[in-house]
């Protein structure tokens, strides 16, 4: 459960980010959050992975209230949750399989368990054949299903992603969403920042649209733009 209480996020300049956010995602609900560069997309989800704190409001994740949260604590509510980038992060000297191990061992998983994990994560996105591959040779797509397996490989209750299809073709762009779909389907909360258009209005999920820091539509089985933004 991810839930924002009158959350706004002021910066120093005295921009305001975010403006009087109030909305709850349940669990394994898969909903895109929508709007114009600068609409606060990233700030929102930066909120749910605890990058950002609230300058007022309250931000629950998994019941907890992560803006009263120390820092000391936030690694470990961070286990709970995956995240995946527009440019991967992957480390690059390491292969596709250690990428995906060292998340496990940031958790101190046993060893035991960490092989079989891995693998059985990789297998998931349709990599188990390139586990020896490094990041510099794999294509954008694989890049990506290797950062997607990173981030689910530890069972996360919260999966955020942040424009993960915009370095992609639309086909693989395609392959992503349906993998997290999938992820979505066996329980997980998935929420994707986006400007896909195409995807958003084929997929029909549940769509937050964010203009100037504020939420301006919330819709289940939404489109990429409400229907007043696409009359003449």
């Amino acid at each position: 459960m991810i839930e924002f209480a009158d959350v706004t996020v002021r910066y120093q300049t005295g921009v305001k980010a975010l403006k009087d956010i109030s909305l709850r995602i349940n669990l394994g609900e898969f909903v895109y959050v929508v709007g114009p560069s600068g609409a606060g997309k990233t700030t929102l989800i930066k909120l749910i992975y605890l990058e950002e704190r609230p300058s007022s409001g309250r931000v629950f994740v998994n019941n907890v209230d992560v803006s009263q949260v120390p820092s000391r604590r936030i690694p470990y509510l961070r286990r709970n949750i995956g995240v995946v980038f527009q440019d991967f992060r992957l480390l690059p000297r390491l292969t596709a399989f250690e990428n995906v191990r060292f998340a496990m061992e940031a958790v101190e998983a046993p060893p035991k368990l960490i092989h079989r994990r891995v693998m059985e994560a990789l297998d998931q996105v349709g990599l188990a054949h390139r586990a020896d591959a490094f990041p510099e040779q794999l294509s954008g797509g694989e890049q990506q299903r290797v950062a997607l397996a990173r981030a689910i490989v530890n069972r996360p209750k919260i999966l955020v992603a942040d424009e993960p299809t915009g370095n992609l073709d639309p086909e693989t762009s395609w392959e992503i969403v349906k993998l997290l779909e999938t992820i979505s389907v066996d329980g997980t909360t998935v929420v994707m920042a986006t400007h896909d258009r195409e995807i958003v209005n084929a997929r029909k999920k549940r769509v937050i649209e964010l203009d100037g820091g504020r939420i301006v539509r919330d819709q289940q089985r939404g489109m990429y733009a409400g229907v007043s933004a696409l009359l003449p």
